[in-house]
């Protein structure tokens, strides 16, 4: 059955996209079939992959959500055999509201993904930068969260809200959520600034810390204008390069957490915060 994986972080411009469009490719990259569910009502994940949006105006997330679709109705191919995306339009602003008053309105994504997760070794969810009934949705139907941290001054504001929303997520609806970790993104190499943010966010979170730090590049920046991930762009540049080094942490993590038995190594203490 795949993992499920939330990208998740309710500031703004941090990298979520970039993130799960590129960890989506280079996981294919390494022998998984990859489903990329965009759930952010701007659909970037879905134009950043080259679709056209009048191809599944009537056909994508929003639809599975209020219950008009069947889940594999909404499943897109992309230029990769082993990437399937499940595309994302504005509408799903107005899922918000409709959610409020539909039955089981936590689990709607959650029981939609059931059907179909034996099909895929990963599942890959670009949430929204918020924590409304979208992100709540995401991660009561997620195995774990992955967050993307920008190398700012500003890196750890709100960062304590997504664990405490976690934690009562684990503690009301999806006991089995953990964090996967967190990426630190748009390194700059030349500033003094982000090596700080790096060594203090290492020193706080520990081995919940990827190792691949994602740089500012240029290429990264250019690839969604193509509607490519940045293997389909260019594969050779440091952004793929380190992107594909996230994606064997985390099959690493995974294959590793899967051969022992569980325990509460990534569990989320009572206030909501990871035990790092």
């Amino acid at each position: 059955m795949a993992k499920v994986i939330c990208i998740a972080n309710q500031k703004g411009g941090v990298g979520k996209t970039t993130t799960s469009v590129n960890l989506a490719s280079a996981l294919i990259s390494l022998n998984k079939k990859v489903l990329l569910l965009d759930m952010d009502p701007q659909g970037n994940a879905s134009s950043g992959l080259g679709l056209k949006r009048q191809d599944y105006q009537e056909s994508n997330i929003y639809h599975v959500i209020i219950g008009e679709k069947n889940i594999q109705e909404t499943i897109q191919n992309t230029q990769f055999e082993y990437l399937k995306i499940i595309p994302a339009t504005p509408d799903l602003v107005g899922a918000e509201i409709e959610l409020v008053d539909l039955t089981q309105r936590e689990y709607r994504l959650k029981s939609a993904l059931q059907t179909i997760q034996n099909a895929f070794d990963y599942v890959l969810i670009d949430c929204p930068p918020s924590l409304g009934l979208l992100t709540l949705n995401a991660l009561t139907a997620a195995d774990s969260f992955l967050v993307p941290l920008q190398c700012e001054y500003y890196a750890l504001e709100g960062l304590s809200q997504l664990l405490n929303t976690a934690g009562l997520i684990k503690k009301n609806l999806n006991p089995n959520l953990h964090i996967e970790g967190i990426v630190l993104t748009m390194f700059d190499t030349r500033n003094n600034l982000s090596h700080q943010v790096v060594s203090e966010i290492k020193s706080h979170f520990g081995d919940k810390v990827f190792q691949a730090i994602i740089p500012r590049n240029v290429r990264l920046s250019e690839a969604p204008s193509h509607g490519q991930s940045i293997f389909g762009y260019d594969a050779k540049s440091i952004g793929a390069q380190k992107y594909l080094e996230l994606a064997q942490e985390v099959v690493q993590r995974n294959t590793y957490e899967r051969a022992e038995t569980h325990s509460n190594k990534n569990n989320l203490n009572n206030d909501g915060y990871a035990n790092v």
